[in-house]
């Protein structure tokens, strides 16, 4: 199947990227060739000591170390980092980490205008937008500018392979989470929709590998090729129900970031499956099964993925609110968002049943 389109238009953005076990140790190479001296070491408290690790690595070109870094960006983390990157004196900021430490080092950037360099050690795909989502009180806002694009990306499998195997499958749904609904997108290209099914198709061959033998450096190094693919998809097209849905629950209801997305994908896929069963066809085929949503069910149960919001914290009683919520400002998604069937949408979710279309 061809995927010409008769018209579109496609921005990538300027951002070096490199891959190989070990590349982290090019990093004070790639900080030179930006004219760059005074690094802000950036990670979660529970990377700190991986933090102090990259601060021994640069030696006198690592400024500081801030291992304050926390899940959905509060604002308050955020200022008190910028804070510490002015009094350090640091020239950029080196994010280690994933989604989080990495939007940290992006909410740094818009305030700042400091370069940023990105290692993931999970497969979070924000290394690779120009996107920043954050949250005060109580609601996750998302903006998208150049300002916050990191300017050089190191993917070091190394990095990633003590990554437990539970987050390492959370991290990839997350990360194909991006991918399908790329492939719906109201301004999807030819180029964007081969890198969503490349990206998707190295997770379906490299994800199960990864389970079987996480010390895997081939098998690693395919997931985070596609988390990269699957990241670009995000920076390059627009999101729908499957991503305000996951900000809903995470910015109003603090559910854990990953593991939100890994259970609400299959169900979102199959609400939008009725207005997008062409663009979505290749996912079935790709993963075996009758529908996209059902056939990434499945997969999630074979890598033994979270399958229910109620596993992860969320109320009954809060299914309402989060409705209402997501519902209450436009957005284009390919299928009408009607509250009613959002609402059945989530119980399916917080039930951990099977997909309904």
């Amino acid at each position: 199947m061809s995927l010409f389109q008769e018209s579109f238009t496609t921005t990538l953005p300027p951002v070096r990227v490199r891959f190989g076990a070990g590349v982290r140790h090019t990093l004070g190479e790639e900080m030179a060739a930006l004219g760059l001296s005074r690094a802000l070491i950036l990670t979660t408290p529970q990377q700190a000591e991986t933090g102090a690790q990259f601060a021994d690595l640069l030696g006198e070109r690592a400024a500081g170390l801030y291992s304050r870094a926390a899940m959905h960006t509060p604002v308050a983390i955020s200022e008190e980092a910028v804070a510490r990157a002015l009094e350090v004196g640091a020239d950029c900021v080196v994010a280690v980490g994933g989604g989080s430490t990495t939007g940290l080092g992006k909410a740094i950037a818009l305030r700042t205008d400091l370069p940023q360099i990105v290692v993931p050690t999970t497969y979070a795909g924000s290394e690779a937008t120009g996107i920043l989502g954050q949250t005060e009180g109580g609601r996750k806002t998302t903006i998208t500018t150049p300002k916050v694009q990191p300017e050089v990306i190191l993917y070091d499998a190394e990095l990633v392979r003590s990554l437990p195997v539970g987050m390492t499958v959370t991290s990839a749904l997350n990360a194909m989470a991006h991918a399908a609904e790329g492939l719906y997108a109201q301004n999807r290209s030819p180029v964007s929709t081969l890198m969503a099914l490349e990206g998707m198709r190295a997770f379906r061959d490299a994800l199960p590998r990864v389970m079987d033998n996480p010390d895997d450096l081939s098998a690693r190094g395919e997931t985070l090729y596609g988390a990269w693919l699957c990241g670009m998809v995000l920076g390059t097209v627009g999101m729908a129900l499957h991503h305000k849905l996951c900000h809903t629950l995470g910015g109003s209801f603090d559910l854990p970031h990953a593991e939100t997305h890994s259970v609400i994908l299959p169900h979102a896929i199959a609400y939008n499956e009725a207005a997008a069963a062409r663009e979505l066809a290749p996912v079935a085929e790709m993963f075996g099964g009758p529908t996209a949503g059902q056939a990434l069910h499945d997969f999630a149960i074979r890598m033994k993925a979270p399958l229910a919001l109620r596993d992860l914290g969320m109320k009954e009683a809060d299914l309402d609110r989060a409705t209402e919520i997501a519902t209450q400002n436009p957005y284009w998604n390919p299928r009408p968002v009607e509250a009613g069937a959002v609402r059945r949408l989530l119980q399916a979710a917080w039930d951990g049943t099977a997909p309904a279309a």
